[in-house]
């Protein structure tokens, strides 16, 4: 299915008017941990790639040769490969930190993808995310459930109403409490493989 998420002019955009209203400081949050060898999944357009430090030495992925090409305009440095988050094309414990913003909400089947993740996270290595997801009110809930089938099609697989933050820790992940952050449908955390 393609939509705007497939579309890099468009996403792009929208996301350029989310970014000063604190999107920006989510993204330069997720990113500020990230350590050592670091597997950005999902990396669309790219927006993240320009943050990381010289701490991180870092390659990112993404399914659509589109917008990889965009990614690959915004940091040329960086090592891109086209493929999925349910079959990581690395070898068991290559990274020590992976970085998904954004993207399990729409990820085909994301608890093989977090399955993935945990199988290339080194021994100690953690998981930095950024997700929207289900909201904890359950008449919000709701109406993420009636908007999901329209706005999976206009966004090309985005699902508003995934409780991604239980996935996580279905998949055999620990979120630490101490880095989770919550606004509204918003959460970052960090999470390692218990």
């Amino acid at each position: 299915m393609r939509g705007c998420e497939q579309i890099p002019w468009l996403y792009d955009g929208l996301m350029a008017l989310m970014e000063p209203f604190g999107l920006g400081r989510w993204r330069q949050n997720l990113i500020r941990g990230a350590t050592g060898r670091t597997l950005e999944v999902g990396c669309g357009t790219g927006r993240n790639l320009p943050l990381y430090g010289s701490r991180a030495q870092v390659m990112a992925l993404d399914p659509d040769l589109g917008v990889v090409r965009t990614a690959r305009r915004r940091a040329p440095a960086v090592p891109l490969v086209i493929a999925s988050a349910e079959a990581l094309p690395f070898r068991r414990e290559s990274f020590e930190t992976v970085v998904s913003g954004l993207v399990f909400c729409s990820v085909p089947n994301p608890h093989r993808g977090l399955r993935e993740v945990g199988r290339v996270l080194a021994v100690d290595g953690c998981l930095r995310m950024m997700e929207h997801v289900r909201h904890h009110r359950p008449r919000l809930a709701q109406i993420q459930d009636r908007v999901q089938p329209g706005w999976t099609w206009f966004t090309g697989g985005c699902h508003p109403n995934r409780d991604t933050e239980a996935t996580v820790t279905k998949a055999g992940f620990t979120i630490d409490p101490h880095s989770r952050r919550a606004r509204g449908v918003m959460r970052l955390f960090v999470a390692r493989v218990r």
